[in-house]
């Protein structure tokens, strides 16, 4: 029998995992790998990681700008987080085409852990 694995391009796969790491865009493709059932255990789990991580920018930011469309007081300190929020969802997602490029695991403190509890338990 032979190994599948030897036979697979793995330029194509890092091209995958690429095109899922991308800010915003790479969301929609995590989802569909997600609803699929049929993607391996290490894209899911990119996957998952990708899901949470938008999930939480996404969250992080509409709570912030409503916060500041409501508050009279603090507004500038509500839309200077919310900057600091999309900068470091920017930062991170490229730090991990970076750890893509250089073939290292896509792991993040924390992130992974509750990518895996939370969105691994509900897709």
């Amino acid at each position: 029998m032979k190994n599948t694995e030897q036979l697979e391009n793995p330029h194509i796969n890092r091209q995958e995992l690429f095109l899922l790491v991308t800010p915003i865009l790479g969301f929609f493709p995590a989802m569909w790998i997600l609803f699929r059932q049929k993607a391996s255990p290490q894209d899911r789990a990119v996957s998952r990681l990708i899901v949470t991580l938008t999930l939480i920018w996404l969250l992080g930011n509409i709570l912030l700008q409503l916060g500041s469309e409501i508050g009279e007081s603090g507004t500038v300190t509500l839309l200077l987080i919310n900057s600091l929020l999309t900068t470091s969802y920017f930062i991170i997602t490229f730090g991990l085409m970076v750890r893509v490029w250089k073939r290292q695991p896509l792991w993040l403190p924390g992130i992974s852990q509750i990518a895996e509890k939370v969105v691994g338990k509900h897709l």
